[in-house]
């Protein structure tokens, strides 16, 4: 007689969902044929069965279970308001792992960004949560200094007990809360960055409610118009060999239209807002740079850079997902200067078991054929720094087992230490507090071309026994290890405060004087924007003090350098910056610590 014990049942699914077979194909069939007949009253229960459903949908094993797949995640919805109303803890579906579930509501404080999209996106899904909003001193305080630019005669700086919500009221009549106050905003005449700031500082919590949309995680994947089927064991991080995969020619880089970009930019930043999660690059990316890689197995990804008056002040920006089979599985980041691109690489918690190497290896090769980029560093808090997430799931083994190697001499020492222990004794697990200590620093890889490599690490298992001696060379240090904007901006705020008496209009001022007369510029027909670059890019270039001396090619490449990074794609200025040896030592020696 089949079991009606949903927690087997959902074991037992757990267990097949990773076997792709005919058996386990079959196996998976009725299993969700029992489930689906089943009434579930524990949130965790269907969670669990949530999740699998997910990874299903996104590494289907036939093409017959798709359709049943769509049908349960279509009328997921449906369990959800069932067990609300037999009063279960909904709190459960709440966490960053949990949430978005079709049929739950969300909460957070929002940037203007997202909540001007968002309520534009679900208008009759989200509301002001009120009752979380009142008690905020800080809050009410930037009411008091915001309000009355909307509201006439609200004496905010005497008054106290203001009713501010009678006073909403009275001024929106009819009109949803959220947008009108979107709507004045978005009046304010005041550049779009400041008037984002402006609404952050009130600190407005807001609810929206998922119902059976689309944006939910739930829902949120499409059916694309071939569907990878797995009939064989997935690709496990043993097999995936970055410097095989990065030596392979680029992948093929498909430019979207205008329409399709706008289109990805609403997707990515609905699989971020049902997650709780905010990118810079998901919530102000550029529609019009929008690129698309079909990487095969199902994996396509899109890549996106920033508008011209978004862009980082310096570094040249990308961000981008990941679709398997149509289901968004991942973000990416990737923050470049020169031939070192700083990478940003977060699979969703559901889809972590999925070939997440070999997905990462093919998101390398989109990211050097769009950069160029030969030094490949990975953030702290990606391997572990005030991350505790990363530290359970040992990520800083994830990375060292693909060939990056830490970025300072004592961490590098400290990883070998712990690769003989794990050598000597194959159930050893390195103490988080000493995966702590490694994550103190970034983490590099670099790529083949640059004439560095480091030990056998990134090579498959196989490849390391037919390729690689046995004593293998320890890592050699690069001329990126120590290098942060970080430090540029310090050494500006330093100089700042020494010279200019903290003022930074005057050393902006005196930056681009300086800079101008060493160039022989002349920059009274540039854009707006190119004069902000030129700005930007003075308070470093003021540092050089043999820039009068460069020779006039080396002037004239620096100045298409600083015209370039407001062009509609900054990527040209970021090849360029490639091509600049004398820019870049002066880079790498002002902005490496000692």
């Amino acid at each position: 007689m089949p079991s009606r014990d949903p927690n087997q049942l959902l074991t037992q699914l757990d267990a097949a969902r990773n076997r792709f077979d005919s058996i386990h194909a079959s196996r998976i069939a009725k299993l969700l044929t029992q489930l689906s007949n089943l009434q579930l009253d524990d949130p965790h229960h269907l969670i669990r069965l949530h999740e699998s459903l997910l990874f299903l949908r996104a590494f289907p094993h036939t093409p017959s279970l798709v359709p049943r797949l769509e049908h349960l995640l279509n009328t997921f919805h449906q369990r959800i308001e069932e067990i609300r109303t037999r009063g279960a803890d909904m709190s459960l579906f709440d966490d960053f792992d949990t949430s978005g579930i079709a049929g739950t509501t969300m909460r957070d404080t929002l940037s203007f960004d997202v909540v001007q999209w968002l309520a534009r996106r679900i208008p009759g899904n989200v509301e002001i949560a009120w009752d979380d909003y009142w008690d905020d001193y800080q809050a009410e305080r930037a009411r008091g200094t915001t309000w009355p630019r909307f509201i006439p005669l609200l004496d905010a700086d005497v008054e106290a007990n203001i009713p501010w919500l009678r006073w909403l009221d009275a001024a929106r009549g009819r009109q949803n809360p959220l947008l009108w106050l979107i709507t004045r905003f978005e009046q304010l005449s005041l550049p779009a960055r400041q008037r984002a700031e402006l609404y952050d500082s009130l600190h407005i919590p807001v609810r929206w409610n998922l119902d059976n949309l689309k944006l939910s995680r739930t829902r949120n994947f499409t059916r694309p118009r071939r569907c990878y089927f797995h009939t064989a064991p997935l690709i496990q991080r043993s097999e995936v060999s970055l410097p095989r995969e990065l030596a392979q020619p680029g992948p093929k880089l498909e430019k979207l239209s205008l329409a399709a970009g706008e289109s990805v930019m609403h997707d990515i930043r609905e699989v971020m807002v049902v997650r709780y999660r905010e990118l810079y690059g998901t919530t102000l990316g550029d529609p019009r740079s929008v690129v698309r890689a079909d990487l095969g197995r199902g994996v396509v990804m899109h890549f996106w850079g920033l508008p011209p008056t978004r862009r980082l002040p310096l570094r040249a920006y990308l961000a981008g997902y990941t679709l398997k089979n149509g289901v968004p599985i991942n973000y990416i980041e990737a923050i470049g200067l020169c031939e070192w691109i700083e990478v940003g690489f977060n699979t969703f918690y559901t889809y972590r078991q999925g070939e997440t190497a070999w997905i990462y290896a093919q998101a390398l090769r989109c990211l050097r054929a769009l950069t160029a980029a030969k030094v490949i560093s990975i953030y702290p808090y990606q391997i572990g720094q005030n991350n505790d997430e990363a530290i359970e799931s040992g990520a800083f083994w994830f990375y060292r087992k693909l060939g990056f190697r830490p970025g300072r001499p004592d961490l590098q020492k400290l990883c070998e230490q712990e690769e003989k222990k794990i050598a000597a004794h194959p159930k050893y697990r390195t103490p988080a507090r000493t995966l702590k200590r490694l994550a103190e620093a970034h983490m590099f890889y670099d790529a083949p071309g640059t004439g560095r490599f480091v030990s056998g690490h990134g090579f498959s298992r196989a490849e390391r026994v037919t390729k690689l001696k046995p004593a293998l060379a320890a890592a050699v240090p690069g001329p990126w290890d120590n290098f942060s904007t970080r430090n540029l901006g310090l050494l500006i705020n330093r100089r700042m405060a020494h010279e200019f008496d903290g003022d930074s209009e005057k050393i902006r001022k005196h930056s681009v004087a300086t800079v101008t007369r060493a160039l022989n510029l002349n920059s009274a027909r540039w854009t707006p924007d190119q004069h902000q670059s030129l700005e930007t890019w003075s308070l470093i270039l003021a540092e050089i003090s043999d820039l009068s001396r460069w020779s006039s090619k080396e002037k004239t490449d620096l100045i298409k350098i600083i015209r370039a990074k407001s062009a509609p794609s900054e990527l040209p200025c970021l090849h360029q910056t490639q091509h600049h040896p004398r820019l870049r030592e002066a880079l790498l020696r002002l902005g490496s610590t000692q």
